[in-house]
């Protein structure tokens, strides 16, 4: 799944209508009220996702360099993890990258459900 594909799934769990592309991330829409999306790359927009949706966000960083989310407070709905690191291809460059991305992870699981 590419990353517009996780992003209006995201938004979908969130309660927002997608709308199209938008800068680096997606166009969306409440009511009658249009705005940018983009979770992936901005850290208010995740945090506000994450708190909508109730996630917990767990970071080994220190240890393992891991970000993961879980649905409240009940650990075994937890969904996949990132990890962080520099130079492999498929590990996001920073630990606020991957944890940004396994909030949007965990909300697309969650909008895939609905």
């Amino acid at each position: 799944m590419d990353d517009r594909q996780l992003l209006e799934l995201a938004a979908k769990a969130a309660g927002y209508l997608p709308d199209g592309p938008f800068g680096r991330g997606i166009l969306c829409l409440s009511g009658d009220h249009a705005f940018p999306f983009s979770p992936l790359s901005d850290d208010g927009d995740a945090l506000r996702l994450a708190v909508k949706l109730g996630l917990t966000i767990a970071n080994e960083h220190i240890n393992s360099g891991v970000a993961y989310c879980y649905l409240g407070h009940d650990e075994d709905v937890e969904f996949p993890s990132v990890r962080s690191g520099e130079n492999e291809s498929n590990i996001v460059p920073s630990d606020y990258a991957a944890t940004r991305r396994a909030i949007v992870l965990a909300a697309a699981e969650i909008g895939k459900g609905m």
